[in-house]
């Protein structure tokens, strides 16, 4: 039973620590609400990060979840600039840097994830970014500025979507690009050798130089700064500067101390919850990018680090701590901006799950949308690309689970709505 004389303290203030607060509010909670974060900013969302304010498109005030006093206005607490360093789940409280002891009845952790660090020499260099914070960004968009103007090199470690979208950033800058993957295409354990090449010849095309098949064993530098990356078949690539975009792990230190149920890096690592977001302790929740969820719709468990997550996994997250009855089944959603190509993807089909790519429209031109189907024809995951408003379709066609004619399916001529009779 909820009351007003509950204190409720959410640990992480990014997207999903803020929309949690809000919810509460919204739902008609009435007693006290803490936010607290490691970053000295007000919650603000990431996409924009390695996009919009990355490329000069949007202004920094943009990011933001909410207004700077909203929080006071709603009677939110804030404590920014402070990471717990204490959970005692027996006591219910967490202790921040400070010295500070914050009471909870209820806990939600969203500490999210933080960058994979490249483990070679040369990464204490001044030249060597990484992109998860505000502040990386703002440091990365001066950066890629300097090197336009001074046609310098970026080498880029990976090619995910971070990775891409950097590149994609830094030619709009006039720098130039390689890009390093150990896999034979772009984001290969995401969308599979079919569409990965997609953004090979997208990126290609924009004067993005990709080496394949390798990876990044030395930086060398002089007087402090990068001069270049070496990689493991000895090619010697010339760079000013080097992004490391190799992924992201969860941040689960506070939960593996306090003693809750993790998952395996297998499974996809993170604290291990429920549908309706709850830990193994009844007190504590976990959303966004650190928790790794039973998913009733896709029957197993996922860890998922994209926006849609966190903005509808904060909220999930508050109203189970009121008390109400949530499971969390969302389809899980991202989308990427690059050069020309804006896209969204909706499932979950990574390689090996799927028997084969059906695609309707031009793959050629860059307009069309891409089905990945299992062995019984079932629509595991759909992105279209430079094609709209089919999200809904996408997602009621995954939610589905029903056979699908896949030459049917990759006819333009065939509306999307005929498959959801």
């Amino acid at each position: 039973m909820v009351d007003a004389h509950q204190t409720f303290v959410i640990v992480g203030a990014g997207l999903a620590g803020a929309k949690a607060a809000e919810t509460l509010r919204s739902e008609g909670f009435t007693g006290r609400v803490i936010l607290v974060g490691d970053e000295r900013d007000h919650p603000y969302e990431r996409p924009p990060l390695s996009k919009g304010f990355l490329t000069g498109a949007a202004e920094r005030d943009s990011v933001f979840v909410e207004s700077a006093t909203w929080y006071a206005e709603h009677d939110v607490e804030l404590h920014l600039g402070q990471p717990v360093v204490h959970l005692d789940r027996a006591a219910h409280t967490v202790t921040l840097g400070d010295g500070t002891v914050l009471h909870y009845d209820k806990l939600l952790l969203a500490t999210g994830a933080e960058p994979r660090r490249l483990d070679i020499p040369g990464t204490d260099l001044a030249g060597v970014h990484h992109l998860r914070r505000l502040a990386h960004s703002e440091r990365l968009k001066n950066v890629l500025s300097n090197l336009g103007r001074e046609n310098g090199h970026l080498v880029i470690a990976g090619a995910g979507w971070i990775g891409l979208e950097v590149a994609a950033a830094a030619r709009g800058y006039g720098a130039e690009v390689t890009v390093v993957q150990s896999a034979p295409t772009p984001l290969h354990s995401v969308l599979g050798p079919e569409i990965g090449s997609v953004f090979t010849d997208l990126h290609t095309e924009h004067g993005v130089r990709f080496h394949f098949g390798a990876r990044l064993t030395e930086i060398t530098g002089q007087d402090g700064m990068v001069l270049a990356a070496v990689t493991d078949d000895g090619t010697e690539h010339p760079a000013h500067d080097v992004l490391a975009a190799i992924g992201a792990a969860p941040r689960t230190a506070l939960a593996e101390s306090a003693g809750l149920a993790m998952t395996s890096r297998a499974e996809g690592g993170g604290i291990a919850v429920d549908a309706s977001l709850r830990t193994s302790d009844p007190d504590i929740f976990a959303a966004g990018d650190v928790a790794n969820a039973e998913h009733p719709l896709l029957g197993g468990r996922l860890r998922v680090e994209h926006w849609a997550n966190a903005l509808n996994g904060g909220p999930a997250a508050a109203r189970a701590m009121l008390g109400k009855e949530v499971s969390y089944d969302r389809v899980p959603y991202f989308f990427s901006d690059q050069f020309d190509l804006g896209m969204e993807y909706s499932g979950y089909a990574p390689p090996g799950s799927y028997e084969q790519v059906v695609c309707r429209g031009d793959v050629g031109k860059r307009e069309f949308v891409a089905f990945w189907l299992d062995a019984g024809n079932r629509v595991l995951a759909g992105m279209n690309v430079n094609v709209w408003d089919v999200t809904d379709p996408i997602q009621q066609l995954v939610r589905g689970r029903r056979p699908v004619d896949p030459e049917a399916l990759a006819d333009p001529a065939v509306p999307l709505a005929s498959f959801l009779d």
